[in-house]
């Protein structure tokens, strides 16, 4: 049986290369909407789903923290990928034939500097891997695309610059979704521990809830709030801490966290990534 990972966008997607980094031996599964992710994996149709979660440059993925919790799968593992940009055209076009070159806005707002030097134009297109689809489909030697190179092999494009963004460290954070938990492992680096809470409405709240950590010598490497059912007083918190959740020092953190919260749920466990350190 053939092995899935399901990813949102097109083929040659940076989803895509985090799939092909993280899982080489799994057959990538290209999907419309973060949704479609989710659904494959729940229904079996792949058994790993690749989620973007982060950004060094641009903070969080939108919709990403109120799709897990309520998304009933688990984060097994993390993968860091490392976003290179790359100038892509058909084969047979030079540096000096471009005039455009089309990419998500994102990544189009990452190479400011190249473009405005080179005198190029910049098209918003739906997303990255579409925007060389489209270059190799219409063959136009005036055109680009900002891409990776998985997108180039592809879709034939040639590279005519490499590593064009602005800056040299920006990175996307991926999740690895599965339909069941694996608390089991102890990764050589660490373990990481995801969870949500919302805190109960008695005053300084947070600030006692985040005591136990303190004092318990646990990291918490990120804390995210944002709002649930469209309620500007239902706020909940998405967490990364140091830690499997049996380590004692962990634990008592965790308890300490349970008298303070009026809601919490523990997304994943898993193996600290070696490009986090």
């Amino acid at each position: 049986m053939t092995k899935r990972i399901a990813f949102q966008g097109e083929p040659g997607a940076y989803s895509h290369q985090a799939c092909h980094d993280a899982r080489p031996d799994f057959e990538a599964l290209p999907c419309r909407t973060f949704e479609d992710v989710i659904e494959a994996v729940r229904t079996g149709a792949a058994q790993l789903g690749m989620l973007p979660v982060e950004n060094s440059t641009y903070g969080r993925v939108a919709d990403i923290h109120q799709l897990l919790p309520s998304s009933g799968l688990h984060i097994v593992d993390e993968a860091f990928v490392r976003v290179h940009i790359n100038l892509l055209a058909v084969p047979g076009a030079n540096l000096s034939d471009i005039k455009s070159a089309m990419s998500h806005t994102v990544l189009l707002g990452q190479c400011r500097d190249f473009l405005r030097a080179h005198g190029i134009h910049r098209i918003v297109g739906a997303d990255t891997a579409g925007s060389a689809q489209h270059v190799a489909e219409t063959g136009d030697i005036s055109l680009a695309a900002l891409a990776g190179d998985l997108a180039a092999e592809i879709y034939g494009l040639d590279v005519l610059a490499r590593h064009i963004e602005d800056h040299d460290k920006n990175t996307t954070r991926f999740l690895l979704m599965s339909p069941t938990p694996d608390q089991s492992r102890r990764g050589d680096l660490g373990m990481m521990t995801t969870f949500v809470f919302r805190v109960r409405n008695i005053p300084a709240a947070l600030y006692k809830a985040m005591g136990g950590f303190a004092t318990n010598g646990v990291n918490m490497t990120k804390l995210e709030s944002y709002m649930v059912d469209g309620s500007f007083t239902a706020t909940q918190f998405y967490a990364d801490i140091e830690g499997h959740p049996e380590d004692e020092h962990v634990k008592r953190a965790l308890e300490e966290l349970d008298y303070f919260t009026s809601y919490m749920e523990i997304l994943g466990v898993y193996p600290a990534d070696r490009k986090r350190h």
